[in-house]
């Protein structure tokens, strides 16, 4: 079966303050997929669609619908809060890659974990949400402290910028545990970074109720079908950024996410190679971990 994304609209303005086309995201895409498309295999995917740029408005899209190519693959998945079947993209290559894209999706949103072992992430998320009135000095903070803790318990980390106001670490878990036991063991280490940084860290989620200066430590993106933005995905943000893995030698007060853009992110991992490939390797033992936190905390 041949598979061939038609590309449409490719000189359609989608970010207009820097006068980036819908052409550019998919050459972009185009050169990018050999990066992005591990983080995206096998996965169920929410789609994030600006089909007219991103100052007008988006809708998340789940299902995939009926009118798609017959080589696009989809999972069918029951979804909990409707109790309802969900046919969702999964982008396994490039063709599939550049359909979505093309639909308008700027974002690419995967699951933590495969179709193949649907309850078990292949790793762990802390999504360092910030406040309005947080610098981003303050996240970097945080990610520094859950640093501390990871290279204290013997666990390995690995950063990178939301592509937006945040940083996300994450944990690798090798799908060898649950959602339930992921998230029970993410709260565990957002409340040990709470008690660290009291001042400005929260278990908070609504804004509504947060003090203003407080960072949410987001410890249930470590739920079933809980997205973030890929490695590597572009972000419907001004300048094009992109959601970019780190090394922890950057994660320092003077990083900013908009250093990162569809403009320079080819050149970056040209030179830097694949700085997340570790995410989904082996994983950790989390009952160990589990131990030396304790010991930790006990300390």
């Amino acid at each position: 079966m041949k598979k061939k994304a038609e590309l449409t609209h490719l000189d359609k303005i989608y970010w207009p303050d820097e006068n980036i086309t819908k052409g550019e995201l998919l050459e972009y895409y185009s050169i990018i997929a050999p990066y992005i498309l591990p983080y995206l295999k096998n996965r169920p995917l929410s789609l994030r669609r600006n089909p007219n740029g991103i100052n007008e408005p988006s809708f998340f899209q789940k299902d995939a619908g009926d009118n798609i190519p017959d080589w696009i693959k989809t999972e069918e998945i029951l979804a909990e809060s409707t109790g309802k079947m969900v046919n969702y993209f999964v982008c396994n290559d490039l063709e599939s890659l550049l359909y979505i894209a093309n639909m308008g999706c700027i974002e690419m949103n995967p699951w933590n974990s495969t179709i193949n072992k649907l309850d078990n992430p292949d790793y762990i998320v802390m999504d360092i949400d910030p406040s309005e009135k947080n610098t981003f000095e303050d996240v970097v903070d945080v990610a520094l402290v859950i640093k501390d803790i990871i290279d204290q318990t013997g666990m390995t980390g690995f950063c990178k910028t939301s592509g937006s106001r945040g940083l996300h670490v994450y944990i690798p878990f090798g799908k060898k545990y649950t959602y339930d036991e992921s998230r029970d063991f993410a709260e565990i280490l957002a409340t040990m970074v709470t008690e660290r940084l009291p001042e400005i860290t929260t278990l908070e989620r609504s804004l509504a109720k947060r003090k203003k200066n407080h960072i949410y430590v987001d410890f249930l993106q470590n739920r079933i079908a809980q997205t973030l933005a890929s490695a590597y995905s572009v972000r419907p943000k001004p300048g094009a950024t992109v959601s970019a893995p780190l090394e922890w030698s950057e994660v320092k007060h003077g990083l900013s996410p908009k250093d990162f853009t569809i403009k320079n992110m080819l050149e970056r991992v040209e030179e830097k190679g694949d700085l997340f490939k570790g995410v989904l390797g082996k994983g950790v033992d989390m009952h160990k971990a589990l131990q030396k936190l304790e010991t930790l905390h006990a300390g």
